[in-house]
């Protein structure tokens, strides 16, 4: 779809008709800014590749791929404000501050532009939607299902997190819980807390391996306790017999991808969600689709987007990196 806008004052609508004919409509590309916490960062590097694939595959589409130096709320409402003097159709924010952003963008709303926040939110009243990358059921199904897939006959899993009050991993870990039913034969034998520090964490998946000796795999729903699982197995000579899974960043988690020590990890993939936060920003600046709650919006090759109270919706499963893969994410983010 594309939106033809039809730019005739009377002078030129004069002329036209003088030349003899119906004028042929200009068309204006639908302006979408893409607005990052910081440039120069690898994950939203990608985002903006994603961002373009969603232009290409729309046709009439520019994508404004912009952010300030560095991650702070100031620098987001400059750069929010300039996109308002340049009167662009739509911004999609990652935001470095969930409230501070909120009257910069009342503003651009106030001024007809289509305001979505994606990856990190804005607060409801500053934006029309906002596009989470997973949510916490399919995050915690994800990660039993990724150490389960290498246990056909079942097998024992170990959960080390990051601290006992972390909100986010005990949702996860909650919702792993619910649907273990679904994965036979697979028993979650302890929970360790590694606090989110590389040392305690390397300790508390050591600890793991030694209490229970006939272990399958660690889960790690932390970027940090990840790392510091699969170096544990490395170094108890254990790679074949532990598999270590859960979320993890690619740059982060190639060695051990190469190792052997985990066959497989997740998280959420940035040229997906650039893709689909412009896809969406399109779909409500060309009025094609409106920001209500329980409403479902197009998300090209993504799929659809179904809104809930909030207007918040979740984009997909986390993405699984392991060996037919990591190659092309590890020097991304």
């Amino acid at each position: 779809m594309t939106l033809t806008r039809r730019l005739f004052g009377g002078a030129a609508m004069a002329a036209a008709l003088l030349a003899g004919g119906a004028a042929q409509a200009q068309e204006d590309p639908i302006r979408i800014a893409l607005v990052v916490k910081a440039l120069g960062i690898g994950f939203f590097e990608a985002a903006a590749k994603g961002a373009e694939e969603a232009a290409e595959e729309l046709g009439n589409v520019e994508v404004i791929y912009t952010g300030p130096t560095d991650t702070t709320a100031e620098g987001q409402i400059e750069v929010i404000n300039s996109l308002i003097a340049q009167q662009v159709d739509a911004i999609a924010v990652s935001a470095n501050d969930t409230d501070a952003l909120v009257p910069a963008l009342k503003k651009a709303m106030q001024r007809g532009i289509t305001v979505i926040s994606w990856d990190s939110g804005v607060a409801p009243e500053g934006r029309q939607l906002h596009l989470n990358p997973s949510s916490n059921p399919l995050i915690g199904n994800m990660i039993i299902k990724m150490a389960a897939d290498e246990l056909p006959e079942g097998g024992k899993v170990a959960v080390l997190s990051a601290t006992t009050t972390s909100t986010n991993q005990n949702i996860w870990i909650e919702e792993m819980n619910k649907v273990l039913g679904d994965y036979e034969g697979i028993e979650v034998v302890g929970t360790v807390y590694g606090d989110d520090l590389a040392d305690k964490s390397y300790r508390e998946a050591t600890g793991l391996m030694q209490t229970y000796p006939d272990l399958d795999a660690i889960i790690a729903p932390t970027s940090v306790g990840i790392v510091a699982a699969a170096r544990a197995v490395e170094d108890a000579g254990k790679i074949g017999e532990v598999n270590v899974t859960g979320l993890g960043l690619p740059s982060e988690m190639a060695g051990a991808i190469a190792s052997g020590a985990s066959k497989s990890f997740a998280i959420w993939n940035p040229i997906d969600l650039g893709y689909s936060a412009t896809y969406l920003a399109y779909q409500l600046a060309t009025e094609a689709a409106e920001a209500a709650p329980g409403a479902s919006i197009p998300m090209g090759r993504m799929g659809t987007l179904t809104l809930d109270e909030n207007a918040e919706g979740a984009m997909a499963d986390p993405f699984v990196y392991d060996a037919s893969n990591i190659d092309a994410f590890k020097d991304i983010f």
